[in-house]
């Protein structure tokens, strides 16, 4: 398992100064006088849950984890992932071998730059003049070179894409946080060319991301059987969506606390319930599955969510299991977790243990994931009446502004952040 936490959700990745950015002030994140929500349009400073009012955005955001580009990135990468935690580079050696095995590279921001392309032509072909502009969280192309592109440009009303669907601090209120930061490094809060950043709902149920897991079940099972024709999947088989694991502390905060989704919070609610969708959807309603958690880092004294996908692989046979199939349901692309986690160690489990396996893909630039996500940018454009909004779990659609407290780390707490109310 990974030493340090790395994937796109970094979900440990707490107070990062990546490379090239100075630390992020204390003060509150930059916002018009009367302003509840800082740095949003005007339409989503009243924090509203759902803004229905239409905003003539000038660009996209789309917003990424960032990952190292060759063997002499990866210590400096894996530096600004966990900068102010005092980790030595001795111990990041242990994850870069992941990334040495790969020469180095994370396939992660070539990902991007497929999905960049992707919904360049997605809008086009709906005849949409927005142009998209990408940065990273932690390498470059960082999150100040977009904005500081923007502001070359003269765009002022950005709306952001993050590359993760679900609720939690690492997995929202993180990009949050660096967008604040980014604002504030790169002096487009305030002064003579102010940026205002809205950001698109999680989209964990949206049609357009849940659809390529549907396919990818449906076709798991189907070709399992093809394989063993005598495979019966209402007994034999066992569907295991993976996810990145988190601190329960931070899992129990995750999403408004007025909901009240209990233990695993938002997070692990929404996981389960795209999880039943796929499943009912793939006419796979008979067939076994359970929700299960990769990457689990930290100290051993400190809980996370589980069980882990290996230990829950290990279980299979004694439950009569002769096949698994693996659905990376918490990751928008096949990243350094998927490769390594799933790809490597969990389909060697599996072979240890017996079993047949296969991984279905992740959404990547699946044709409706992508129209998915210019449907979600349109939504705020068009200021979309909510009941018209699309969401296929009843815990949808998601807000577009985040609610006060939401997604808090439980070890740093409530810094600057935009898109939601403070704090």
């Amino acid at each position: 398992m990974a030493a340090v936490n790395l994937g796109s959700t970094g979900a440990d990745a707490a107070g990062t100064t990546p490379r090239g950015r100075k630390p992020a002030p204390a003060a509150s994140a930059p916002c018009v006088a009367g302003a509840i929500v800082p740095g949003a349009t005007p339409a989503a400073q009243g924090g509203a849950e759902h803004v229905t009012e239409p905003v003539a955005y000038d660009a996209i955001l789309l917003a990424g984890f960032g990952g190292p580009e060759g063997q002499d990135d990866v210590i400096p990468f894996l530096r600004n992932v966990t900068s102010g935690r005092g980790i030595p580079d001795e111990r990041l050696e242990e994850v870069a071998h992941h990334y040495r095995h790969f020469d180095g590279t994370s396939p992660i921001n070539e990902q991007n730059r497929r999905l960049k392309a992707a919904l360049e032509a997605e809008l086009a072909g709906r005849g949409i003049d927005l142009p998209v502009l990408w940065g990273n969280r932690n390498w470059d192309p960082y999150l100040n070179d977009a904005l500081d592109e923007a502001k070359t440009a003269g765009y002022t009303k950005l709306i952001a894409i993050a590359t993760s669907a679900y609720s939690s601090y690492s997995s929202c209120r993180q990009y949050r946080e660096d967008f604040a930061d980014a604002l504030a490094d790169t002096g487009t809060g305030e002064g003579e060319h102010v940026i205002q950043i809205d950001k698109v709902r999680q989209f964990f149920d949206h049609p357009g991301f849940v659809a390529p897991f549907i396919e990818g079940v449906r076709d798991g099972i189907a070709g399992l059987v093809a394989d063993a024709p005598g495979l019966n999947p209402a007994t034999d088989v066992e569907v295991l969506f993976a996810t990145h694991s988190i601190p329960s502390t931070d899992a129990a905060k995750s999403g408004p606390a007025e909901r009240g989704f209990g233990e695993g919070g938002a997070y692990a609610a929404q996981h389960r319930a795209v999880a039943e969708v796929v499943m009912r959807e793939a006419g796979a309603s008979d067939v076994p599955w359970q929700l299960v958690y990769q990457s689990r880092s930290g100290p051993p004294s400190m809980p996370w969510l589980e069980p882990d996908i290996n230990d829950a692989i290990a279980e299979l046979p004694a439950a009569g299991r002769k096949a698994v199939v693996i659905v990376p349901l918490g990751f928008v692309s096949d990243h350094m977790e998927v490769l390594w986690d799933l790809d490597n160690e969990a389909l060697e489990s599996a072979a240890e243990h017996g079993l047949a396996a296969v991984r279905v893909p992740t959404p990547g630039t699946h044709p409706a994931y992508v129209a998915g996500l210019v449907d979600l940018v349109l939504e705020r454009v068009d200021g979309t009446p909510v009941a018209e909004r699309p969401a296929m779990t009843d815990l949808g659609p998601w807000y577009d502004v985040c609610r006060p407290g939401c997604c808090e780390n439980v070890r740093l707490g409530f810094r600057p952040a935009l898109a939601g109310i403070a704090p």
